[in-house]
């Protein structure tokens, strides 16, 4: 594949991942207004945007075994949350913006979790299992992702457990 066109189709499946996860906030904004229909239309072209960025992502064969997704998902989780968050946390400490803070600190504590997810499945599929994964459920607040029994309250946001979706 050209330089170029490599080039193009990141650019373009990151602009329409993007746009998805915008459209899904504007959808629950409108839902929250009452404007059911343009939630609606909110929703609809964010499944499109999807379509686009899982068409991109196959065209830059993005995608290869589920193991080798897993690993590639374990690195990126692991990169997150021992480099990336923990730099952006401190910018945001010196910048004074606790909004900023309290989003990094509540990704950074799922990127932690979601490492581990997927460390355990990654054992299981090269056993040539699936992965041996209980009832997911994860905090509609902060992200956090628990697996098996839910906690009373959300060791991140302390939410209370009825703010978890159970993941089917």
């Amino acid at each position: 594949m050209a330089n170029q066109t490599l080039k193009n189709l990141k650019e373009a499946f990151a602009g329409e991942s993007q746009a998805n996860r915008r459209y899904i906030a504007f959808a629950r904004k409108a839902e929250e207004e009452g404007f059911k229909n343009l939630a609606r239309l909110f929703r609809a072209i964010a499944e499109s945007e999807t379509i686009h960025a899982l068409n991109h992502l196959k065209s830059m064969n993005g995608i290869a075994s589920s193991l080798e997704n897993a690993e590639a998902a374990q690195k990126g989780e692991t990169d997150e949350f021992t480099s990336m968050y923990p730099m952006f946390m401190d910018q945001a400490k010196r910048d004074t913006d606790n909004d900023a803070l309290k989003s990094f600190f509540w990704a950074n504590e799922a990127e932690r979790v979601h490492a581990d997810l997927f460390d355990k499945a990654i054992a299981d599929l090269k056993k040539g299992n699936d992965a041996g994964i209980d009832k997911i459920h994860v905090c509609s607040v902060c992200g956090n992702t628990v697996e098996g029994t839910l906690p009373d309250k959300c060791p991140v946001c302390s939410e209370g457990q009825e703010m978890y979706k159970e993941i089917s």
